[in-house]
C-alpha cells in the first residue's frame, strides 16, 4: 500500500486559479450593478482570452464588450505600472443625492453643478454586466494563462488553431436581482414562511469607531450644555472588484493622520484641563452613500447615542490629505450655512485657529472661497440635520488630486510611499518615509488646532505628532497587516484578522479587519496600560474601581519576550467604542428610501476560476458516440448473460452420484 498514490481526474484536467477577485453584484433602491454569471459556469475559449487579458479596463472598451453577445466573461490582469492618465471606476459626482445639497438646500451646488469632484470617474463600478469579470491578482497565474493561450490558441502560419484549445471557466452566480427592494422583500418572505430560509442579499454594514478625549458615560446621555468638538474621517474604500480596496489616498492616509493627531493630543500635559471634549470618529461605509455617518446622525437624533447633535460645538473632517501641491491644505466650508451670522462667526474662528496652527510647520492652510461647495464628505450628513460650524481639510481645492479614486490602483505608490531596497519587513515597519513625515506634519497642525479649539491656553508647539507612529500605521494599513506591531496590540482571539494584503471594503460580515485594527490602534495610542490580571481585564464589572461605563478594557497579546518565543500580554483601558454602521433604511425597513443608503450585496454559493484544455466538437461527438456504443453493447451483453445464466453458470453434477 505504501507504493500506491491517488490522483483525482479533476486535478489532471483543471488548473485552479486561486488568486482571483470577482466583480460581484450590488443593489440599491432602484438599480443593480456589478456582474452576474448564469448558473452554469461561463466557458471562454478560442481567440478571446488574449484580448481579455490585454485590453485596457476602460469604460469605453467595457461598454463595447457589454453590448455584444460574443463575450461570455472577462479575466483582467493588473497593469503595472498604474495607468499614467489615471483610472477611477467611481462616479464623477460621488454619493450624489445623499449629501446636503439638493433642490431645497443650495440647489446651485446640487449634483456637482459647480465642481465635478472626480473628473476621471468612468462610473464603471456602477454599470451592470451580465457576464462574469475576474481580476487576476497573481502574476504567475496570469503568465500560465498567457502561456496556455500561446501554446494552444495562437494560429500557426495563418491557419486556424488546432484542438485542443485553452479554455477558462468562471463561477460567480449571483442570487439577487433587480434592486434592494426586490431582494430584501424576497429574503423577508423566506425568513417568515420557510423553515430553511434562503437569503439572497445582505445590507452593507459594519461598525463606526469612536472615542473621546475625556471619558463619557457610554450608556447615558451627555448634558446639553457640554460642548464637543467632533473630528471625523472615513475608513472604507471600494474598487470595481470585490474586497480589492487599497484606498491609500481615498481613506488610509486620512484616518492614519487622524489617529496620529489623537495620539498627539492625548500626550499633552494639560489635556485634562481642556474646557471642551473632543470626539475622534471613524466612519464605515461612507463610500456607499454615507452609511456610517447617516447612522450616527440618526442615532443622535433618536437618543440612541450618548451625544446629541446639540452637543457638537464644531466639526473637523480629514478627507484625502496626502497629495498636496506646494504643501497646501485646503479648508472647505459650507457657503449656505455660513449665511447664518452665528455660524459664520464660528467658522471664521475655526479657520483662523487652523491657519495659525500651521505656523512653524511645512503645511500651509488656505480657505476655499464662498463660491465653492463642500466636497463629498461625512460632514454633509450632519449639515442635513443641523447647521454646525465645520471644515473639511483636503489636498485639493476643486477636483480630486487622486487620479485613482475608488480604484485598485489607489495603492502605496499613489501616495509616493517608497522604501530603500533590501529592507526586511521589520525594517520597513520602522522606516520613516517622506509620506509619513508629511502626514505627521498635517496631524500636528490638526492636533494643535483641536487643542486651541478645546480651550487650551498653554503653548501648543508642544503638541507634536510622531512620524514613527505614522510610518508604522502606513505600513500596517497599506503594505502588511500581519506585522509585529499589529500583532502586539490586538486580542489573542483576533490574531486571525491580520492578513497579508490590507483591503478596506465595508462588506456584510462585521466587524471587518480594518474596523478591528482602527479600534485597537486607537486604544493603543490613546489608552492607558493598567495593572489588572487577565481575569480582571476580561471581567471589569467585577472590579469596583473599573468605571466600566466610562472605559473599555482589552487584554491584548503584547510583544514577544526578547528571551523566549512567548508574548507578554497586558491590559489596556481606553475610551474607544464601536457603534453600528447599518443604514437607518434597514432599521426602518424602508428599502426604497431616498433619504438613506440602501446598498446591499448579493449572496452566492461559490466563486472560483480555472483553466483547462477543451477538445474539438468533432472529438466530443466521437467520444459521445463511442461511449453510447459501449453502453449499448454492455447492456446487450449483460442481458444475454443474464438470460443464459442457468446455462453459463450451472453447477456440474457430482460424478459419484448414481441414479437407479
Amino acid at each position: 500500500s505504501g507504493c500506491c498514490r491517488g490522483n483525482s481526474v479533476e486535478r489532471k484536467i483543471y488548473i485552479p486559479l486561486n488568486k482571483t477577485a470577482p466583480c460581484v453584484r450590488l443593489l440599491n433602491a432602484t438599480h443593480q450593478i456589478g456582474c452576474q454569471c448564469e448558473y452554469s459556469p461561463r466557458l471562454q475559449q478560442g481567440c478571446c482570452p488574449c484580448a481579455r487579458c490585454c485590453l485596457p479596463l476602460s469604460q469605453k472598451v467595457m461598454l463595447q464588450l457589454k453590448g455584444t453577445s460574443r463575450v461570455s466573461g472577462l479575466a483582467v490582469a493588473i497593469a503595472k505600472p498604474s495607468p499614467p492618465q489615471g483610472f477611477s471606476p467611481g462616479l464623477k459626482c460621488p454619493n450624489d443625492g445623499f449629501g446636503v445639497y439638493s433642490k431645497d438646500y443650495g440647489p446651485q451646488f446640487a449634483h456637482c453643478n459647480t465642481t465635478v469632484w472626480n473628473p476621471v470617474g468612468s462610473g464603471l463600478s456602477y454599470e451592470d454586466f451580465d457576464f462574469p469579470i475576474f481580476l487576476l491578482e497573481d502574476a504567475n497565474e496570469t503568465q500560465v494563462i498567457k502561456q496556455c493561450y500561446q501554446d494552444h490558441n495562437v494560429p500557426r502560419d495563418g491557419s486556424v488553431p488546432e484542438y485542443p484549445l485553452c479554455a477558462m471557466q468562471l463561477f460567480s452566480h449571483m442570487h439577487a436581482v433587480t434592486s434592494t427592494v426586490t431582494c430584501m422583500r424576497r429574503s423577508s418572505l423566506q425568513s417568515t414562511f420557510s423553515i430553511n430560509p434562503e437569503v439572497v442579499c445582505d445590507p452593507l454594514l459594519d461598525y463606526n469607531v469612536w472615542s473621546t478625549l475625556h471619558p463619557i458615560n457610554s450608556s447615558g446621555k451627555v448634558n446639553p450644555e457640554k460642548q464637543v468638538i467632533m473630528v471625523a474621517t472615513r475608513i472604507d474604500s471600494h474598487s470595481f472588484f470585490w474586497n480589492i480596496a487599497p484606498g491609500a489616498e481615498s481613506a488610509v492616509t486620512s484616518f492614519v493622520t487622524h489617529l496620529a493627531a489623537a495620539e498627539a493630543l492625548h500626550k499633552a500635559s494639560d489635556v485634562h484641563l481642556l474646557q471642551r471634549n473632543i470626539m475622534f470618529t471613524f466612519f464605515q461605509g461612507e463610500t456607499f452613500d454615507y452609511i456610517g455617518s447617516s447612522r450616527m446622525v440618526y442615532d443622535m437624533e433618536n437618543d440612541k447615542f450618548p451625544l446629541r447633535l446639540e452637543n457638537i460645538y464644531s466639526f473637523v473632517e480629514l478627507n484625502q490629505v496626502a497629495l498636496r501641491n506646494d504643501s497646501i491644505l485646503w479648508m472647505h466650508t459650507d457657503p449656505i450655512s455660513r449665511m447664518n451670522k452665528s455660524v459664520e462667526e464660528q467658522v471664521r474662528n475655526l479657520l483662523d485657529i487652523l491657519s495659525n496652527s500651521s505656523l512653524g510647520t511645512n503645511v500651509t492652510l488656505q480657505a476655499v472661497g464662498y463660491s465653492q461647495p463642500l466636497p463629498p464628505s461625512s460632514f454633509q450628513r450632519f449639515l442635513r440635520a443641523r447647521h454646525i460650524p465645520g471644515v473639511v481639510l483636503t489636498d485639493h481645492r476643486t477636483d480630486f488630486q487622486n487620479r485613482y479614486y475608488q480604484s485598485m490602483y489607489d495603492t502605496p505608490e499613489n501616495v509616493r510611499m517608497q522604501y530603500p531596497e533590501g529592507l526586511s519587513p521589520e525594517e520597513m515597519l520602522e522606516y520613516v518615509t517622506d509620506t509619513a513625515k508629511s502626514l505627521a506634519e498635517v496631524a500636528t497642525v490638526v492636533a494643535r488646532a483641536l487643542y486651541r479649539l478645546a480651550g487650551g491656553t498653554s503653548d501648543a508647539s508642544a503638541v507634536q505628532a510622531d512620524p514613527k507612529t505614522v510610518s508604522r500605521m502606513l505600513y500596517g494599513f497599506l503594505i502588511k497587516m500581519n506585522n509585529s506591531w499589529f500583532q502586539s496590540i490586538v486580542k489573542p482571539d483576533l490574531k486571525g484578522i491580520l492578513g497579508d494584503v490590507p483591503q478596506h471594503y465595508v462588506a456584510v460580515s462585521s466587524p471587518v479587519n480594518t474596523t478591528y485594527l482602527v479600534q485597537y490602534v486607537l486604544a493603543n495610542l490613546t489608552g492607558t496600560l493598567v495593572n489588572l490580571t487577565k481575569e480582571e481585564c476580561l471581567n471589569p464589572d467585577k472590579t469596583p474601581s473599573s468605571q466600566r461605563e466610562l472605559y473599555d478594557y482589552a487584554w491584548v497579546q503584547g510583544s514577544l519576550d526578547p528571551n523566549s518565543t512567548s508574548r507578554v500580554p497586558f491590559c489596556v483601558r481606553s475610551t474607544v467604542r464601536l457603534s453600528k454602521a447599518l443604514s437607518p433604511a434597514f432599521e426602518l425597513r424602508q428599502w426604497g428610501s431616498t433619504e438613506y443608503s440602501t446598498w446591499t450585496e448579493s449572496r452566492w454559493k461559490e466563486i472560483r476560476a480555472r483553466i483547462f484544455l477543451v477538445a474539438s466538437k468533432e472529438l466530443e461527438i466521437i467520444t459521445l458516440v463511442v461511449g453510447v456504443v459501449i453502453l449499448v453493447f454492455s447492456l446487450l451483453t449483460t442481458y444475454f448473460i443474464n438470460a443464459k445464466a442457468d446455462v453459463l453458470f450451472s453447477l456440474p453434477r457430482d460424478p459419484g452420484a448414481v441414479a437407479y
